[in-house]
């Protein structure tokens, strides 16, 4: 019998079992580098508003970063500037705990942070587009609508996992060995597992007959500038404050309970149901739409993030992280997967990295406000700023509603499709 066309083929004949194993680890550097910088300079200062700051700055230089690392790929290749990233970001997170315990100055604190942040692969954002590519390309069309639903779910979960691992790989390295371990253990995942998922072969099969070269057509910049993509930064904006303000006042509630090695610890298990629900949005019927399912979980997150606010002890806190995580994964699905489908044509690398840089950049900005709130007034103030986040989040999924609403109306084009259908990006994918 002979071997099926390649495009009756699952996703996973074409990727190989070895591609997701090696994109989740490539993942953990990043998830690990803001908290890991956050702990380690709160354990060698003593100062909450420097670790803040600091953390910040690595969100900085990811925003900054990001979209030209995403530009570059759409039309390089993710070898050509993945590999390379990779090495530097290594020696870049191996370097900070000597400039932290030199007794350095801060601005080389902070520099040095930066830098961290301007080398970030952002392999989450990465493999996003290496899927929506492949799909495109190699599947056939009746395989396309639900793998390309099921895959943007692993890939949120993924993401939720690995910021559930993250943190508590940090706490358990800096409880158990030193606060410098966790950024030890980051450039070695990265120098690993960065270049392992660079040199992967699905790198040349999402860019299909151009191989690494890129698409042939790339839609301008302009385009990333439309209303509906727009919403969607603003949303994973309004994530990443989430999550900076919820982990930098839990750090800062921890240390007013003098366990503050814990707070890593405490903040992973908020992943745990998201990863879980995360996963789950796969079997959600397609008819329950995007825009709706947005409002939902985000509405889900506003409220238990309001119990969050008002708990004054250890367990109530645990007990309102583990429900968060129920309205934040889901969330993140919903955005991502918009982003999938208003993708403009040859630039899902550039819209994944920008969403990625902004949630890096929010979560970063967050951790400084939260961290100069809790020095300076208290945890319980701090622990406010994640309920402005969530309604935040909530606030411009009804903006979305009013967005998605006029685009339909003014045509009939590939950004005014519902989210729910997601041929659209794929033709962008691979046109």
């Amino acid at each position: 019998m002979s071997a099926p066309a390649p495009r009756d083929r699952s996703l996973i004949d074409h990727t190989g079992r070895s591609y997701f194993p090696i994109a989740f680890i490539a993942r953990l550097p990043f998830a690990m580098m803001v908290v890991g910088v956050l702990t380690l300079v709160v354990s060698a200062t003593g100062s909450v508003a420097l670790g803040g700051l600091t953390s910040a700055a690595v969100g900085i230089g990811t925003v900054i970063a990001g979209p030209l690392v995403g530009d570059a790929v759409d039309r390089l290749g993710q070898r050509r500037v993945l590999v390379p990233l990779g090495l530097v970001n290594s020696a870049l997170l191996a370097a900070f705990p000597f400039v932290v315990f030199s007794g350095s100055a801060e601005w080389m604190l902070l520099l040095s942070a930066l830098l961290i942040g301007l080398s970030a692969p952002q392999a989450a954002a990465m493999s996003r587009s290496r899927m929506i590519a492949i799909i495109g390309n190699l599947l056939s069309p009746h395989r396309r609508e639900r793998t390309f639903s099921r895959t943007m779910a692993y890939e949120s979960a993924a993401d939720e996992t690995a910021f559930v691992i993250g943190p508590v790989v940090v706490g358990i390295l800096a409880s158990f060995i030193a606060p410098w371990a966790p950024i030890a253990g980051a450039a070695v995942l990265s120098f690993v597992f960065v270049t392992a998922f660079a040199l992967h072969p699905t790198a040349r099969a999402g860019a299909g007959t151009h191989a690494d070269a890129g698409p042939a057509e790339i839609a301008p910049a302009r385009e990333l500038l439309r209303a509906p993509v727009l919403v969607l930064v603003a949303a994973t904006f309004a994530v990443g404050m989430f999550f900076g303000s919820t982990l930098t006042s839990l750090t800062a509630f921890m240390e007013e309970q003098g366990d503050v090695d814990s707070a890593a610890l405490l903040y992973g298990l908020m992943g745990i149901g998201s990863a879980v629900l995360a996963l789950a949005v796969a079997v959600l019927p397609a008819r329950f739409a995007l825009r709706w399912r947005w409002l939902l979980f985000s509405g889900v997150l506003a409220v238990a993030t309001l119990g969050f606010t008002l708990s004054g002890s250890v367990p109530a806190v645990t007990v309102m992280l583990c429900i968060m995580g129920l309205g934040v994964g889901p969330t993140l699905v919903t955005l991502f997967s918009l982003a999938g489908t208003r993708s403009p044509v040859g630039r899902s690398a550039t819209i994944m990295t920008v969403l990625g840089s902004a949630m890096a950049l929010a979560q970063s900005l967050a951790a400084a406000v939260t961290g100069a709130v809790a020095e300076s007034v208290g945890a319980g103030a701090a622990m406010v700023l994640p309920l402005v986040a969530a309604v935040l989040a909530f606030a411009l999924g009804v903006v979305n509603l009013v967005v998605e609403r006029r685009a339909r109306v003014a045509s009939s084009s590939v950004a005014a499709v519902p989210a729910s259908v997601p041929a659209a990006p794929l033709r962008a994918a691979v046109e």
